[in-house]
């Protein structure tokens, strides 16, 4: 029988033979697996994979959502008796399209490109009144690249992977609610063993022509940043923040404070309870400018 490997040395799992599929072989580490960024920690390509966590929640807010405006002409809404409280339903899934594609002839690394697609849904479950329709729908397709890196860094930590991507984000409403933006981002995580991770993107907006602008102004309150942090307290329980427009957005942006419960063993279960905690602007597209809190409670599907 192989030594079991030390997790907190990714550099010594060149001998570890995987007893399951790579990407769920937890001898790895979680950005590791996420990103197949090793040999032995690859599923392969064209497979299905989670992304974002699939989700179904509710949630209510500080408020009803307010009528949805923007600065470009024709794009400012009608009043709708929405209600504070909806349901809450995420889909998020992607494949690797191709790996190894500048680690080639690396025995032990993998690069990979992967396209990735996630949708959010609100859903005025209880408003019997509109006769309960969905709010909003917001779709991302996305197209990413890592390449994998295992740098060293002060007190353990270990630089673990380093890309780029370009999204596209919008909701497939007509005027006067359609909202969209594209951007490019540089992209990397760090992590300490199997108990912190912190993983980063810095973006710049693709501008568009005056006349196709549906938001001209969505910077300034989605700012060009995002970081995520995440602490595993134990096998079943995991926290996580994210802060939104800590570079630019003109001291506006969100915080999102989330809690993970394992429901059944957390090594064969991907089901958590998810509870969720949102302040600030952009809780959805077309709330962008608009500054919410918002509780959410429910389930999710992590990464499978």
């Amino acid at each position: 029988m192989d030594k079991p490997v030390d997790v907190a040395q990714p550099a010594t799992r060149v001998i570890a033979v995987a007893d399951t599929e790579g990407c769920r072989d937890r001898q790895y580490s979680a950005l590791s697996r996420f990103w197949e960024l090793e040999e032995g920690s690859s599923c392969g390509t064209f497979t299905f994979r989670g992304y974002r966590p699939l989700n179904v929640s509710i949630s209510t807010a500080d408020g009803r959502p307010q009528t949805p405006t923007s600065p470009a002409e024709g794009h400012t809404g009608t009043a709708m008796a929405y209600q504070p409280s909806e349901m809450r339903i995420g889909l998020s899934v992607r494949t690797k399209l191709a790996e190894g594609l500048l680690t080639r002839g690396d025995p032990l690394r993998r690069d990979s490109l992967w396209f990735g697609y996630t949708q959010q849904s609100t859903w005025q479950v209880f408003n019997s009144d509109l006769s309960r329709p969905f709010r909003t729908t917001d779709h991302e397709p996305e197209l990413m690249y890592a390449y994998p890196l295992d740098l060293s860094l002060p007190g353990g930590w270990r630089w673990r992977y380093a890309g780029l991507g370009l999204v596209h984000q919008s909701n497939g409403q007509s005027l006067p609610l359609s909202r969209s933006w594209n951007r490019v981002y540089l992209m990397g995580g760090v992590e300490l063993d199997n108990r912190f991770a912190i993983t980063a993107r810095v973006w710049h907006r693709v501008h568009e022509s005056a006349a196709d602008d549906d938001n001209p102004d969505i910077t300034n309150y989605l700012g060009h940043s995002e970081i995520i942090g995440t602490w595993n307290v134990d096998p079943v329980n995991t926290l996580r923040g994210t802060a939104r427009g800590l570079i630019g957005g003109s001291g506006k942006g969100s915080v999102r404070l989330e809690w993970l419960r394992a429901i059944g063993d957390p090594a064969k279960s991907d089901l958590r309870f998810h509870v969720q905690l949102f302040h600030g602007y952009g809780d959805t597209l077309v709330d962008y400018n608009r500054k919410r809190t918002v509780l959410s409670v429910g389930l999710s599907l992590v990464d499978f």
